[in-house]
């Protein structure tokens, strides 16, 4: 088999990969829709995993529903179906129906085909809301499913991400056909020794039981199986990109003194700095390409070790880039090292998509250029920097910040745009050992656990409701005396969350599911927020808005025009604004502890005295006056008092597992490499599943170093990992 081209049939012969048309049922007008949510094959349909499961098990009489829930309800029919128009063309169809609590109408619209279908003195369960008229009841348009005691009904239904032109029965009678077209069997990658090793279920029952579980705990298997495979594929394929590129040439750049550039730093490198800065000189010094990776909390100044590589690169007759994902970022990285630079007679330029025509053309002249004095040593800028016309002449080393919003694809092409250069990136997330060998497997890690003297603690509280109008005194309070303030909230409109709906990515090794508190939406409370605090210039930003308005409303922010930002997670991590002395959360305990501390990051960076109040309907006393120890609340107390990002994220891991520590303050996951995207890894609440992978990623190569003992295995990993059409290395 051609390497590359991916095991695609099942037991059968059949082509998992086929379209989804192949499928009885599925025409071109359906196969449209389904495309519309990114289903092409029958494949993607299989994996089109259910957003929330409906517990129509858990069945209630008539008298103790709850108003605007839906609920399941045993009913007797009463009386036989009537169907009469009203209004024009509306035909109402309805009957009655009982049990020992009350009676109930039962309702249908445009329905007229339901009238012989209910029979009198037969049972049914129905599944909707019941509304109540003092006693009595009424149900419209409820599912409704005949009750045989000798045939038990399903408890779980799922229910899938829908767009124009499918329904939920149809999208659950297309998957249910396309695991049937799979028979019993799929073809699976993950070597068989260690399915049996860590206990998991087949590929084949896990994605039956996604679809179709008799309980939660089957879902938590299920799902844990299929964690298991996304975190081993991105282990493995990172493992052979790192060493696939340990064996790629790069031009060594000698060991270079970089102490003219700490003397102009102007200040003393923690001990954690300095470890850094000699890794990466020891490494641009061999003949390999350095891949490393500088990860420590916000402010443990990662930006002047990158700066050390940039000096050893230029020093060493090389050119040096800086990619950062937004201009605002960009800017900020330019007006630091620029100026730094410029004392190191290197020249630096600045390249985004608002810089002029004419600019662009003498950068990329300068970075051509091979006259050492019209050479452009350093290159700072966004996602311009991979478009045509940018070329070095003598590339030496590749800087990324901010990685997890670029991923391997984008990281690949800026490399392979400066073919011989080193590659050093950063991150702002303190990541736990045993997540980073899965993680960052392709990379070389330097973690910086120490803060530079001065850096000042962001107090931390955590409040409820009831503290409300303190807090917008206080907001008020700070704004007076010439601070800012950050307010993130989880959405951007209200919430419509289903109480009746247990959603998937709460199903995990426990099943004790918290109950949330009602979403603080970002739009209604901007609004909010701008009529309480007159004279306040609020100012609103979130994810959905286009890069230039989201970076003009930054700018205006970091300019001090705007005294208080409501924003979604979308706040820049790398952005300082000296004056910003006060971070609120609301619906804290919808974030990972890794997000809150990346947020509290925000604040604390001048030398006002700063503050995180972290707002939480989960904050409450019980009866006898103590904290309640959900796992919500055990996360707010530990961003109370603990502020080392290391520990927190070993607390995050250990509690939450590592879905929050692959995602980050600003709602982006670490999902993307080459063709690999992570559908479930985020929601993994098990922390020894991914010791395990660690464990197992490194057996395997130990054993087979380029996996060709595992074929399977192997080419999936070359399919998933290319970058057009080249494997990334």
């Amino acid at each position: 088999m051609e390497e590359g081209k991916m095991l695609t049939l099942d037991g059968k012969g059949r082509d998992i990969n086929a379209p989804v048309t192949v499928l009885k049922g599925v025409g071109d007008v359906k196969a449209a829709a389904y495309a519309k949510l990114g289903i092409f094959t029958v494949y993607d349909l299989l994996r089109h995993f259910p957003r929330a499961y409906e517990n129509r098990g858990d069945v209630t009489l008539l008298e103790m529903a709850p108003n605007d829930v839906r609920v399941s309800v045993l009913l007797t029919v009463a009386t036989s179906a009537t169907s009469a128009r009203i209004r024009g063309r509306l035909q109402l169809t309805k009957f009655r129906a009982f049990d020992e609590s009350g009676t109930c109408e039962i309702v249908y619209f445009n329905q007229a085909y339901l009238k012989d279908k209910f029979v009198v003195g037969q049972t049914y369960r129905f599944w909707g809301k019941v509304e109540r008229d003092g006693r009595r009841f009424s149900m419209n348009a409820p599912v409704a499913e005949l009750f045989d005691e000798e045939k038990p009904l399903p408890e779980l239904y799922p229910v899938y991400r829908l767009t124009e032109g499918l329904t939920q029965n149809a999208v659950w009678k297309d998957i249910k056909t396309a695991l049937a077209y799979c028979v019993t069997y799929l073809p699976d990658t993950t070597p068989t020794e260690l399915v049996i090793k860590n206990r998991l279920p087949t590929l084949s029952r896990a994605l039956n039981t996604i679809h179709s579980p008799e309980t939660y705990q089957e879902i938590a298997s299920a799902k844990r199986r299929l964690v298991y495979d996304e975190l081993l594929a991105f282990s493995l394929g990172m493992r052979l990109a790192h060493c696939a590129s340990k064996r790629a040439a790069a031009y060594p750049c000698a060991d270079t003194d970089v102490s003219p550039l700490l003397n102009a730093v102007g200040f003393e490198l923690t001990d954690g700095q300095k470890k850094a800065v000699e890794d990466i000189r020891m490494d641009m010094a061999q003949g390999e390409t350095m891949r490393r990776i500088v990860v420590g909390d916000v402010g443990c100044g990662k930006t002047v070790v990158a700066a050390a590589a940039m000096y050893q690169a230029v020093k060493n007759g090389r050119q040096a880039v800086l990619m950062a994902p937004t201009e605002i970022l960009a800017n900020q990285h330019y007006k630091d090292l620029s100026e730094l630079f410029l004392k190191l007679g290197i020249s630096c330029a600045l390249l985004t998509g608002s810089v002029s025509a004419s600019e662009k053309r003498r950068i990329y002249a300068g970075l051509k250029s091979t006259d050492p004095f019209k050479r452009l040593d350093v290159v700072i800028g966004t996602h311009a920097l991979i478009s045509d016309g940018v070329e070095m002449v003598a590339p030496g080393i590749v800087v990324a910040d901010e990685q997890h919003r670029f991923g391997v694809r984008q990281r690949a092409k800026l490399q392979q745009k400066n073919q011989g250069s080193h590659l050093l990136v950063m991150s702002a997330t303190p990541i736990p050992r045993s997540l980073a060998l899965v993680m960052y497997g392709d990379l070389d890690v330097s973690r910086i656990t120490d803060m530079p003297p001065g850096r000042q603690r962001v107090d931390t509280f955590a409040v409820d409701e009831g503290y409300r109008e303190r807090l917008n005194a206080f907001i008020m309070k700070q704004v007076k005396e010439g601070g800012q303030v950050y307010v993130v909230c989880p959405s951007i409109e209200e919430d419509e969350e289903d109480e009746s709906e247990v959603l998937f990515e709460d199903i995990g090794s426990s099943t004790v599911f918290e109950a949330k508190p009602k979403l603080k939406a970002a739009v209604q409370y901007a609004d909010e927020l701008a009529s309480a605090l007159d004279g306040v210039n609020v100012g609103f930003v979130h994810g959905k808005l286009k890069a230039a308005d989201k970076d003009a409303i930054m700018k205006r922010f970091v300019d001090g025009e705007i005294d208080v930002l409501v924003s979604t997670t979308v706040i820049e991590v790398g952005v300082n604004v000296p004056n910003a002395c006060l971070m609120i959360v609301e619906n804290a305990e919808r974030f990972g502890l890794s997000q809150l501390h990346q947020l509290r990051g925000r604040v604390g960076r001048g030398k006002r005295k700063s503050y995180c109040v972290l707002v939480s309907e989960c904050v409450r006393k019980n009866e006898y006056g103590r904290a309640e120890q959900s796992n919500s609340q055990k996360r707010l107390e530990i961003m109370k008092r603990t502020y080392d990002g290391y520990a927190i994220a070993e607390a995050d891991l250990s509690i939450r597992g590592p879905g929050d520590l692959t995602a980050h303050a600003d709602g982006s996951q670490l999902r993307q490499s080459g063709g690999l995207r992570f559908r479930l890894a985020e929601l993994c609440d098990d922390s020894e599943l991914v010791s395990a992978v660690a464990e197992d990623a490194q057996e395997l190569l130990s054993t087979s170093p380029e996996l060709y003992d595992y074929p399977e295995l192997r080419e999936m990993l070359f399919e998933l990992f290319r970058v057009d059409g080249d494997t990334v290395s």
